[in-house]
């Protein structure tokens, strides 16, 4: 790998508010389980207002989860977003920073920051209510290829299919300055929305798209048949990836199917942010030419050692653990199906 090579992630910046409840809250507040609704401000605090347990804060958003596991794994990391002006979005932009992150492409707008409440039930399912703050007022003024001068890829997370004219405007600024791109569909409530611009975005400028079982079902129409599922989306972008949870991950490209079992664990604990670092784990491979099969299994073992723990942010312990996996893991092969 080019030592300079560098990623640029694109999404909301948003501090993540890990809540434990039970069942009967989600159906209580009629919430469909495992999905995200973007509110206001005020619905936010009156959800909050109901939780009765203790809650946690982190630095999350989908894309920012990937870009803060790769800037800790070693990689060139830079984020595009708009923070808030006040304590939480410093607080952001700090974190990024102290992993070794670039923090130059972060715009700064004038409310609050973005929050989401990620509610966890006992089986560790996230539920998540966000309210978007600052990040929803970045403009594509503010955007151009010059945010992406230096930078080989750019990883965007699906929730900017909210605004077409967005991320259309933020993919073209990207392959204007010769990027790769990969797209995590965040969703199905995104793929839903996205109709068909989600399929026009992968066509014309995606390179590797990441979804999970329930969002490659949604832009299928497939049910339980993640191979095919895979194929399909492999025939819209050069690499799909379609994550099983305890199932493992099928991954297709044009021209070959790989099954990746999912690493045991003892027990899930909170599924917040698994996607995202199964991204960030198979990116550091990818960035670095290894296999599909190789880059998979760096992913994989990301995922599992945060469904393990609360939140998306892992101990120096675990972190050290799992990088020594990785490293391993980028020396072994995987049979094709």
């Amino acid at each position: 790998m080019n030592s300079n090579f560098t990623t640029i992630g694109v999404g909301s910046p948003i501090i993540d508010i890990i809540a434990p409840v039970e069942e009967s809250f989600i159906t209580q507040i009629n919430a469909e389980k495992g999905g995200m609704v973007l509110v206001d401000e005020d619905a936010l605090k009156s959800l909050l207002k109901k939780i009765t347990g203790k809650t946690t804060k982190a630095p999350g958003g989908s894309a920012g989860n990937t870009l803060f596991a790769l800037a800790r794994m070693g990689n060139n990391a830079r984020f595009l977003g708009k923070t808030g002006n006040c304590a939480d979005g410093n607080f952001y932009r700090n974190h990024f920073d102290s992993l070794g992150g670039h923090t130059s492409s972060f715009k700064v707008g004038n409310v609050i920051n973005g929050q989401c409440l990620s509610l966890i039930t006992p089986d560790g399912e996230r539920t998540l209510r966000t309210h978007l703050g600052a990040a929803m007022s970045l403009g594509k003024e503010e955007i151009s290829a010059t945010d992406f001068e230096g930078c080989d890829h750019a990883h965007i997370e699906g929730y900017l299919l909210f605004n077409e004219e967005l991320i259309l405007h933020i993919l073209k600024s990207a392959k204007e300055a010769n990027c790769t791109v990969s797209l995590d569909l965040a969703s199905f409530e995104v793929v839903q929305a996205g109709g068909s611009l989600l399929k026009e975005i992968l066509q014309e400028y995606v390179d590797i798209v990441f979804a999970n079982e329930a969002e490659a079902a949604a832009f299928t129409g497939l049910n339980d048949d993640y191979q095919k599922m895979a194929k399909l989306l492999a025939k819209h972008c050069d690499i799909a990836v379609v994550k099983m949870g305890s199932n493992g991950v099928c991954v297709a490209n044009r021209d070959e199917t790989i099954l990746i079992d999912a690493v045991p664990v003892d027990k899930v604990v909170d599924t917040t942010g698994a996607g995202d670092l199964w991204a960030a784990g198979f990116l550091h491979g990818w960035s670095r030419n290894y296999n599909l099969a190789q880059s998979a299994k760096a992913g994989a073992i990301l995922g599992a050692a945060v469904v393990q723990t609360q939140g998306s942010v892992l101990t120096e312990e675990v972190w050290n653990h799992c990088l020594l996996e990785i490293e391993m893991a980028l020396f072994q092969e995987s049979p094709t199906l």
